[in-house]
């Protein structure tokens, strides 16, 4: 009896131990995988599609950086803007990049990284046209891309015009092109990329970063709750970016021209 005690024993300990290597691998395997990523395009300069069909842009290359120094490779994932939550949450991607705001109301549904860099909004109008954004926009017809902070500060603050929502940013710059709008609310370097460098369009106003309860602490890698430690590795790895220069390097080389 003792004989077949100790037996079943050994045998309890060697499938424990076997379910614990299995498990090491799995873990092992799951790392090995690459990370995939959710990402709104185009978004330049953060976001843009070369003509081979590549993905390039400011947040681009910060991410794969960031996957290179956390050992993992990058698979980018593209998504409009208005099912790119969803889409993370059904686990058609490993994570969010693509100029997210963190804000209150979406912390509600994922796990933000450590805000990278924040996103000044800008209005742009007619170059002759004389339009002072603090006043008075009823008779205005402001174009925004739906479900952004430019979206909800218009809605907000500029309930009274005609707001013009768009589900990505190209539809906003081809109907301020068309004359259809008379001012267009969209992220500052966006507009210097696609509107201001044209003499027909200005800036109004100037730039706008704030309040928080609407712009959050800034832009930051959207996760899966359950998701923690992939988080924190990620924002780690940021930070090793910022620690080393490599980021300042390429926030020089899209934007201080």
């Amino acid at each position: 009896m003792k004989i077949n005690a100790l037996l079943s024993a050994s045998l309890g300990l060697a499938m424990a131990l076997a379910g614990a290597g299995a498990a090491v691998a799995t873990t092992a395997q799951a790392d090995d995988r690459p990370l995939r990523i959710g990402v709104d395009v185009p978004y330049p300069p953060y976001q843009e599609k070369l003509p081979d069909g590549s993905l390039t842009g400011f947040e681009v290359e910060l991410v794969e950086a960031a996957c290179e120094r956390m050992q993992r490779q990058c698979e980018w994932v593209e998504q409009g803007w208005d099912g790119i939550i969803p889409g993370l949450l059904a686990r058609k991607y490993d994570l969010i990049a693509s100029a997210m705001n963190i804000t209150d109301e979406r912390a509600k549904q994922v796990l933000f990284s450590d805000p990278y860099y924040q996103v000044p909004s800008v209005w742009v109008g007619q170059a002759d046209a004389e339009i002072d954004p603090k006043g008075d926009l009823s008779e205005m017809t402001i174009g925004v891309q739906q479900g952004t902070i430019q979206d909800e500060y218009v809605t907000t603050y500029h309930g009274e015009a005609d707001i013009r929502r768009y589900s990505d940013s190209g539809g906003v710059v081809n109907d301020m092109f068309t004359g259809r709008l008379d001012l267009v609310f969209t992220a500052f370097p966006l507009a210097q990329e696609r509107l201001i460098s044209d003499e027909r369009f200005a800036r109004k106003g100037e730039l706008v970063t704030g309040p928080e309860s609407i712009y959050g602490p800034g832009v930051g890698a959207a996760f899966r709750q359950r998701d923690r430690e992939l988080a924190i590795a990620f924002s780690e790895a940021i930070q090793g970016l910022k620690d080393d220069g490599d980021y300042q390097a390429l926030w020089a080389r899209y934007f201080e021209k």
